[in-house]
């Protein structure tokens, strides 16, 4: 048939799917000092709850399943990440292909470390992390305890939210990381819909949200806990679906609101509901669960009319998960752990501590080598494919994917099992940039992720 009358249809898969929520909403005054210039260490009340979504995949109910945890989080520190995720692995006897932790990215949640000392809250820290190893588990039993037979089908559309961040300072020679109007972002809004059928009609489940762009509305004027902007989003899609939503941060490297660095609630709120309301748009066009249209043929009347119907349409079963590696090469001039340490032991200066402190941080976690480990998480979901990062990849690691490997369904994510440094474009490394400079991958590392993400996406197809 010729490809311009196929049939329409939205990408998704059909098994088993399970999906449960649980508050991870810490208490007031745990440590959660996430920008340098914040003056204060704890945080003194709570904006919205946080919370934590378990989805787990399946292609029978004896199947080993997919588990995907969505959570209102920052980024992990030290060994904070493999002390809660190990354990789960362990506790559901599954491989780690097949699990996937993703972090929503705000700037306003406690900061996941183990390793902090004499700073105000920070006595609350590792009870907090047990908590939420305690919560995932929890959330993911009773996911696979809920699951049932049902589709997950996938629609794109647009939201301008997210815009680029890099703005140039002709007059110092560097970029700065706030809104650039003169440069374009990546807009795409992916939305995913669970639906089942319950007493003879269709019901959503649970809805997904597949969008780039940095949770840092709140900034260091900021002293309450808060999910940014993904908590008024959660709140307009859930008030229409009735159903949870899992927020999915994409490849947000240089993406942000272009109203950010506040400490005013109200304006995450109106951030969250753009995106929201984006979103409910996405699911009201889509066809209802399992139907595509096709071409009728022509009915003659004033004009000739092409006419399409629904009819339906057999999803996808397959279910696929691995974890492929690269190795990324350290920045020569990428100082040593020791000689971060004795800088931190002279430093006075309360910004430029709290950058040593995480340079530190990131040093040991690598090691002092001279090429670290790159992780890349790939899933195939019937005709769907989820590829996810324990980094903070500029939007490219994308757009690129979805270029190149047209015309299958891509969700792009950062903050995946883990949380590392972030992945430039080679063109920027010449360049004075926050992204560059506070990464230890040498030129080169996003490429790789890139062509690592190609491989796998054909592997699984």
């Amino acid at each position: 048939m010729n490809s311009s009358r196929a049939p329409f249809f939205h990408p998704g898969f059909s098994g088993h799917i399970g999906v449960a929520r649980t508050d991870i909403t810490p208490p007031i005054g745990i440590y959660a000092r996430n920008w340098g210039a914040a003056k204060h260490d704890a945080a003194e009340s709570i904006h919205r709850p946080l919370t934590l979504t378990a989805l787990t995949l399946q292609t029978s109910p004896d199947a080993p399943p997919l588990v995907l945890v969505a959570a209102d989080l920052g980024w992990w520190r030290d060994s904070a990440e493999a002390s809660v995720r190990e354990p789960i692995l362990d506790a559901l006897k599954i491989g780690r292909e097949r699990f996937i932790f993703n972090l929503s990215h705000t700037h306003s949640a406690p900061v996941l470390s183990p390793g902090i000392e004499n700073v105000a809250g920070v006595e609350f820290s590792d009870a907090y992390l047990q908590r939420i190893r305690d919560a995932a588990l929890e959330a993911v039993r009773a996911a696979l305890r809920s699951a049932r037979p049902a589709t997950l089908e996938w629609a794109t559309g647009r939201c301008d939210l997210a815009r680029n961040r890099d703005l140039p300072e002709p007059e110092k020679k560097r970029i700065v990381c706030g809104y650039n109007p003169g440069s374009d972002a990546d807009d795409t809004l992916l939305v995913g819909r669970v639906t089942s059928m319950t007493d003879g009609r269709e019901r959503i489940l649970a809805t997904l949200v597949n969008y780039a762009c940095h949770p840092v509305t709140l900034a260091w004027e900021n002293r309450a806990i808060s999910p940014d902007f993904v908590g008024a989003m959660r709140e307009v899609i859930e008030g229409r679906t009735e159903a949870p939503c899992l927020f999915l941060q994409g490849a947000s490297g240089e993406l942000a609101p272009a109203e950010e660095y506040t400490g005013d609630t109200q304006i995450a709120d109106r951030h969250g509901r753009r995106l929201g309301f984006a979103a409910l748009s996405v699911i009201e066009g889509m066809l209802p669960s399992a139907a595509e249209l096709a071409y009728g043929g022509v009915v003659e009347s004033g004009a000739p009319l092409a006419v399409w119907s629904r009819r339906p349409h057999t999803l996808n079963t397959a279910l696929g998960a691995m974890r492929a590696t690269t190795a990324y090469v350290i920045k020569k001039d990428y100082p040593p752990a020791a000689e971060i340490e004795q800088q931190l032991r002279t430093c006075n200066d309360r910004v430029m501590s709290e950058r040593l402190r995480r340079k530190l941080a990131l040093r040991q976690k690598l090691g002092d080598g001279a090429t670290v480990e790159g992780a890349l998480w790939a899933w195939r979901i019937g005709d769907v494919f989820m590829l996810g990062v324990p980094n903070e990849a500029y939007s490219l690691l994308q757009t690129e994917l979805r270029r190149r490997l047209a015309p299958r369904a891509l969700a792009v994510m950062n903050l995946v099992n883990g949380s590392t440094a972030y992945l430039p474009p080679a063109s920027l490394y010449d360049t004075d940039i926050y992204q560059v400079w506070q990464t230890p991958f040498d030129r080169g590392s996003l490429e790789q992720t890139i062509e690592l993400g190609v491989r796998c996406v054909e592997e699984l197809s």
